[in-house]
């Protein structure tokens, strides 16, 4: 796996994990790879994470910020913020939220610092970012999603899954690769985390989620 190492006041904070800074192109280029599909698994990401109005939500890796404002409509008046290793990626975010009428707190920060305090939300989203961790990055990420979770909070992360469907094929010829039991292991890393009620699940074409709470399922607070 590739990995990107950002330090500079430009490129953002340092990390191991790989940055993506084409942000113009990114909204394309995810409808093209989706086949068209995008729209559609944004629809779905946001019903299985289940967010209710007023609920504040976190969404880690949010890119150029469509998933982001989407749970801010699904949320209405709760708090919404996103962060993205990528500066380029959170300027065309604030740039999406300013011209929507939208606020949401977008930021340059890392998953392995989340820059909120304990127990700030009620839902912690990411989506297909978790790829670009190394696994003990993964890890840390986990949890400082559990950290910044209040008691029963819930996180949704979404990724690709190791099935062979379009979407994995299309991921494969562009470098990564996915074993057959990846969304399993990542289900153990958030259980290891001290997640409980750990469940994972199929979305639409070759993606899955894992979705798990803080405090619920018998989790000891730690």
């Amino acid at each position: 796996m590739p990995h990107h190492a950002a330090g500079s006041a430009t490129e953002g904070p340092r990390t191991e994990g790989r940055v993506i800074r084409w942000a113009r192109w990114y909204d394309l280029s995810s409808w093209l790879m989706s086949f068209g599909q995008e729209p559609g698994i944004r629809r779905d990401t946001i019903k299985a994470a289940a967010i209710q109005e007023g609920e504040s939500v976190l969404d880690v890796g949010c890119g150029t910020g469509t998933l982001t404002l989407a749970a801010k409509r699904r949320a209405g008046a709760g708090q919404v913020c996103g962060i993205d290793a990528s500066a380029e990626m959170i300027e065309v975010a604030r740039g999406k939220a300013a011209k929507g009428g939208r606020e949401v707190d977008f930021r340059v920060a890392l998953i392995e610092e989340i820059p909120y305090p304990d127990e700030s939300f009620d839902v912690v989203l990411s989506s297909l970012m978790l790829h670009h961790l190394p696994d003990d990055l993964k890890g840390k990420g986990f949890e400082e999603m559990r950290r910044v979770l209040k008691p029963g909070g819930r996180l949704l992360a979404v990724d690709l899954s190791g099935s062979k469907g379009v979407l994995g094929v299309v991921m494969r010829l562009v470098g990564h690769r996915f074993e057959e039991d990846y969304v399993d292991r990542l289900a153990a890393m958030a259980a290891e985390a001290g997640f409980g009620d750990v469940e994972t699940g199929p979305l639409r074409m070759s993606l899955a989620y894992v979705r798990g709470t803080k405090g619920g399922g018998g989790d000891e607070e730690r």
